[in-house]
């Protein structure tokens, strides 16, 4: 399957924006829409949709109507000739048109960001980056779609998160409060979820640090890390205001010391299911989760329930010269993958940090998961009707190898596209009976 989400964002959005017929210029398409004109009223015009297989959406204004029909095609280079003659046989119809696509630019300017750390993140702004500003230039910036970290709390003060910062996708789950303000402490222990967050949705264009993957993105955070964790603890912090918030990011998990097989008890596990069945009015939350850091214990993601989820879209790294990461590990359960840190001579991940200020050094595979979750916001602006599964289908089939390095490729039983799986970077779509939580 594919690889990564170097060209997740553009490879979906074009799915979404560009599916069906592409015309030449001039070329009209046809939409299963009709626009009539009809005297008598809302009765009648209700009679006349049910009798020739329409769908009456109501009035647009006065006595016009918007119909569409059951059984044609959403889109389609030719007219339905048949179906509008056949309405001009009722007496009542006074005028009918089928709707035809009208393309339509929005009339601002594309500008880079101004930010003064935008330039060194080489991961939105070089060949090989994650190609977001395709997204950008198209308009998609994640207005619209919000995003909870479930980490050690989120500064919601802090300058280039403030204006995106989103109390209804926040909570401090450890201390019982509204406030998901990180403690404080001399090592600056509980910084890591306010350097996901701004990976995010970090503001463009204030003249602070760098800027979020979808910058104009709501983001909240959910303080659940910071003492001690239970099933509880797990289950309140997945459900939160799930009718509100799209994404959860999590980049935790058991112990990535190569001898812990774990993951979610009977309240978490509920938590997962009902996200997905429940959340987004019913169209499922979406859970992104780092894959793990153990490589160098030989620790396998394989072993930790969360991101062995099929609920899940687990997220593993490659380093900016598309290497293996040290930290990386290996399993069949890694959907994808995005940039992080790598060896000393690579460059790691700019964000916000605690004691409002900035970072060019965020690390792991907590950095990769942030960005995913970006990405995802992206396509949700796009299409916010995508369900859960939907997502983790267009990372699979839109995500891009690209320029990564590694000698484990493999052809799988389920790969039909050419595009062989890797371990360490992705091993294809996961079904529900191919993996179950430990």
């Amino acid at each position: 399957m594919d690889l990564r989400l170097v060209s997740l964002t553009l490879g979906t959005l074009l799915i979404l924006v560009t599916s069906g017929p592409q015309p030449s210029v001039g070329q009209k398409v046809y939409t299963n829409t009709w626009a009539v004109h009809i005297a008598g009223g809302e009765q009648e015009a209700n009679r006349i949709a049910r009798k020739h297989g329409f769908v009456n959406h109501g009035k647009v204004f006065g006595d016009y109507y918007h119909f569409r029909h059951r059984r044609v095609v959403k889109r389609s280079l030719s007219d339905h000739r048949g179906t509008h003659i056949r309405l001009h046989t009722e007496p009542q119809v006074m005028w009918a048109e089928q709707q035809v696509v009208k393309r339509r630019k929005k009339r601002d300017v594309y500008y880079e960001p101004t930010d003064p750390k935008f330039a060194q993140q080489w991961y939105l702004v070089n060949h090989r980056d994650l190609n977001v500003k395709e997204a950008w230039k198209q308009g998609f910036t994640g207005q619209g779609v919000v995003v909870s970290i479930l980490d050690d709390g989120i500064e919601k003060n802090h300058p280039d998160l403030i204006q995106n910062y989103d109390p209804d996708a926040s909570y401090d789950v450890n201390d019982g409060d509204p406030d998901p303000q990180p403690r404080y402490t001399q090592l600056n222990d509980n910084r890591h979820g306010t350097r996901c967050a701004g990976e995010v949705a970090a503001v463009a264009n204030n003249g602070m640090c760098g800027v979020g993957v979808a910058y104009n993105s709501k983001i909240g955070g959910v303080r659940m890390l910071d003492g001690e964790v239970t099933d509880v603890v797990e289950a309140q912090s997945l459900s939160l205001n799930p009718q509100h918030i799209d994404i959860y990011s999590a980049s935790w998990g058991p112990e990535d010391d190569g001898k812990t097989v774990d993951g979610p008890a009977k309240l978490a596990k509920e938590a997962f299911l009902r996200g997905v069945m429940e959340g987004r009015g019913g169209r499922g939350s979406i859970f992104v989760w780092a894959s793990g850091n153990g490589g160098r214990e030989k620790d396998s993601c394989n072993c930790d329930g969360y991101t062995n989820s099929i609920y899940t879209l687990s997220i593993s790294s490659s380093t900016q010269n598309g290497n293996v990461p040290w930290y990386s590990e290996a399993c069949s359960s890694t959907l994808a993958t995005t940039y992080s840190s790598g060896s000393l001579n690579e460059k790691q991940i700019v964000t916000t940090d605690l004691r409002q200020k900035c970072t060019d050094s965020h690390t792991g595979t907590s950095a990769s998961a942030p960005l995913a979750a970006g990405i995802i916001a992206l396509a949700l602006e796009a299409n916010k009707n995508l369900t859960w599964r939907d997502m983790q289908h267009l990372v699979v089939r839109t995500s891009n190898p690209a320029h990564l390095t590694t000698n484990d490729w493999k052809t799988n039983g389920v790969d039909r596209r050419g595009k062989n799986p890797s371990p360490c970077f992705s091993s294809g779509f996961r079904s529900s009976k191919r993996h179950k939580t430990p």
